[in-house]
């Protein structure tokens, strides 16, 4: 069943057509719980592997933390995410290659305390290409290891929220305050920034913005994809929740836990407090550097 993110209830363009020439298209990918096969785009679902290339590992030293390895020793990477070219035509595939992944080790880096993911670029079509078959990291937690989800891509047009320059919020602040006087709607909760797991538009920052910078060129690196702990929070259900589903009868918050969690937080991830792993890279620079970055509340 597809997804469908609801129209926006007020023309944000017309109110605050400063926010115009920001205006970005994301992804989101609404994973939820299914079968995916391993040439399907999904999130936790099984993957393609070469046969030529081992399987990563991770061999930092973690923290001490409540999500610690029990041991020690390298640590096989867990699959987060793949997809394909042919499902999230948004994203730019190096030459030669129509798959990226997100692997993961699923457990605390010193680095934000959240796990520390990797990116890989493939070609589907390898002849050596098959099902991975890794194994599970002993101790890992399901909060850091996605349940098999299918992906629903949509498209949605967002607006920047943290990102949006200062001189331009405050020069808007007394007008997101009136429409909230006016309306039920808030601009940094409703109209701006998508949640969930998605493709490109803006990371959803919940803390100050913390771009990377790209080691090669010195540029600002470009915001890739965010993998969030849920698709919406108590405030922005009212705008992100999609259509198929609401409730017909109250609302999101009215219904039995365990189903709110299966539409809500369908891959089982919880990263921090409800927060984010935000991944970017440089397209520009033929090497494609990538880094992350993670906050909470």
């Amino acid at each position: 069943m597809a997804r469908t993110t609801p129209p926006r209830p007020v023309d944000v363009e017309a109110l605050f057509p400063e926010v115009a020439a920001f205006r970005k298209v994301a992804v989101r990918l609404h994973p939820r719980i299914g079968a995916p096969s391993a040439r399907d785009s999904s999130l936790g679902g099984p993957v393609l592997w070469p046969r030529s290339h081992p399987w990563p590992y991770c061999e930092d030293d973690h923290p001490r933390t409540a999500y610690s390895p029990p041991g020690t020793g390298p640590i096989p990477l867990v699959p987060v995410l793949q997809l394909f070219a042919g499902d999230v035509s948004e994203l730019v595939f190096p030459d030669g290659t129509d798959v990226l992944q997100v692997l993961w080790c699923p457990f605390d880096h010193a680095q934000g305390y959240v796990p520390r993911p990797e990116l890989f670029w493939w070609d589907s079509s390898r002849r050596d290409v098959e099902r991975a078959n890794p194994p599970r990291p002993a101790g890992a937690r399901d909060a850091y290891v996605p349940n098999p989800c299918v992906l629903h891509p949509e498209r949605v047009t967002e607006y920047p929220d943290w990102d949006l320059p200062e001189d331009i919020s405050d020069a808007l602040e007394s007008r997101f305050d009136q429409l909230e006087e006016d309306t039920p709607w808030s601009y940094w909760s409703h109209l701006s920034v998508s949640g969930g797991i998605k493709v490109g538009g803006y990371p959803t920052w919940t803390q100050e913005p913390n771009w990377p910078t790209c080691p090669a060129c010195s540029r600002r690196m470009d915001h890739l994809l965010t993998i969030n702990s849920a698709e919406f929070d108590g405030e922005s259900w009212l705008t992100w929740l999609p259509v198929e589903d609401t409730p017909a009868t109250g609302t999101i918050w009215d219904l039995p836990y365990e189903k709110r969690t299966q539409i809500q937080r369908p891959p089982g991830l919880m990263l921090g407090d409800m927060g984010g792993i935000y991944l970017f890279e440089c397209a520009r620079c033929p090497d494609r550097p990538f880094a992350y970055r993670s906050d909470c509340s």
